[in-house]
């Protein structure tokens, strides 16, 4: 039988990718709600890949279940999963990646975001964050408003999007980026305890068949 410790390690790291999979579930889908600042900074394509990757972390955790109630003798369900997990891990690679690559390039990125929405919700980030235009008073900017009413009273503002959003964006950003690269931390240990636990089963049913062979008799 698979020490309780070893089975207590493994069933802690698919909690955790149980975990993993709520959270990134629940967030691309709270995060698609109406949110000045979130629906600038998050594409559908962000969102989407969240979904995506909650899903799997999800299915996978379902296929750890019905892989470790299997017999001893029985480890081709530890094997697939293992197999799942690196599908995962390439997931987690991927989507963490081109997140982190997005911010590289951030204010350039978020002028092409900021210069795609509507006038309505251009005058609604000027006067949600207090500033005009993009990189400059002319750059992308919608009069309207209560802080850009004017070309005038734009320019006097003397304070550009670019900053606020790109602030926003980048703490957003890394923080999820950050997050999901933790993942593979957990994915990388699962994978590590599915590996011992398939090599323990191996050996407790290699002993058996020697046990057998003797007779039952065992070792002693």
């Amino acid at each position: 039988m698979v020490s309780k410790k070893l089975l207590g390690a493994w069933v802690f790291f698919d909690i955790f990718l149980l975990a993993a999979g709520i959270l990134s579930l629940v967030l691309s889908i709270v995060w698609r709600a109406p949110n000045l600042l979130l629906n600038l900074t998050f594409s559908s394509t962000d969102l989407n890949s969240g979904t995506l990757l909650g899903v799997l972390f999800l299915v996978t955790f379902m296929i750890s279940i019905a892989a470790i109630v299997q017999r001893n003798h029985v480890t081709i369900g530890l094997v697939i999963l293992n197999w799942v997990l690196l599908i995962n891990g390439i997931a987690v690679l991927v989507i963490g990646t081109y997140i982190w690559t997005y911010t590289l390039h951030e204010r350039n990125n978020y002028h092409t975001v900021f210069g795609r929405q509507s006038d309505a919700i251009k005058i609604e980030i000027q006067d949600t964050l207090k500033c005009c235009g993009y990189f400059s008073a002319t750059d992308e900017v919608a009069l309207g408003g209560t802080f850009c009413p004017t070309a005038a009273a734009a320019a006097a503002a003397n304070s550009f999007c670019v900053t606020p959003i790109t602030k926003f964006a980048d703490m957003t950003l890394n923080n999820v980026f950050s997050t999901i690269y933790g993942f593979m931390a957990i994915v990388i240990c699962l994978f590590l305890a599915t590996m011992c636990v398939i090599k323990k089963r191996q050996e407790i049913e290699r002993f058996k068949k020697i046990d057998a062979k003797r007779g039952g008799k065992g070792f002693v």
